[in-house]
């Protein structure tokens, strides 16, 4: 067994919650949510997503992101616009008001990014982030083979998925292209 400090399990676990802890913070200085502030992201990279893809891209169900958009639109950050092919659809864009958020949103992802590779040579970072690619394209494969009930294929190369699927053109996410933003987001 292995020692505890050691576990690779637990410290995933362990660093993942100080990251959400310390991005909480972060948020809660500018009066958001860390949940506002990964919509604002999504909505950067993919402009006219739908909230239901939304809710399919962050894992969680449609009124929560219907409720974390309404706040995000009472800032006029983010407007719906109806769905041209089908009026039941509501598309998401950002407004202008959002830019400077994202702005600061990436310089304290930077900061982040400094403070956890503090002491880790490039080396050493771009080994970590491939293991870590690797890992989720892992998990995310499983998970989609579960929901169909078949094996999961053998993961492919982060770094080819990436290179081959993460600038699709349609504006519809797909379960192939959920693998590969997974990617590009890590």
């Amino acid at each position: 067994m292995a020692e505890f400090p050691r576990d690779l399990l637990f410290l995933l676990h362990d660093v993942a919650r100080l990251l959400r802890v310390d991005a909480d913070k972060r948020a809660r200085q500018h009066d958001m949510t860390r949940a506002q502030w990964g919509i604002l992201i999504w909505l950067e990279r993919q402009p006219g997503i739908s909230q239901k893809e939304l809710a399919e891209l962050l894992e969680v169900e449609p009124i929560t992101v219907a409720r974390l958009i309404d706040r995000l639109e009472a800032r006029g950050m983010v407007e719906r616009r109806p769905d041209p092919r089908d009026r039941r659809i509501w598309r998401l864009h950002l407004k202008d008001a959002a830019h400077p958020v994202l702005f600061d949103i990436a310089q304290q992802r930077a900061e982040i990014t400094r403070m956890v590779t503090t002491g880790l040579d490039e080396s050493t970072v771009d080994t970590l982030t491939g293991a870590l690619l690797r890992m989720k394209v892992t998990l995310v494969q499983e998970a989609h083979a579960a929901r169909r009930g078949a094996e999961a294929p053998e993961p492919r190369d982060p770094t080819e998925s990436r290179l081959t699927e993460s600038r699709p053109t349609e504006s519809r996410p797909t379960k192939s292209r959920n693998v590969a933003v997974a990617t590009e987001l890590a």
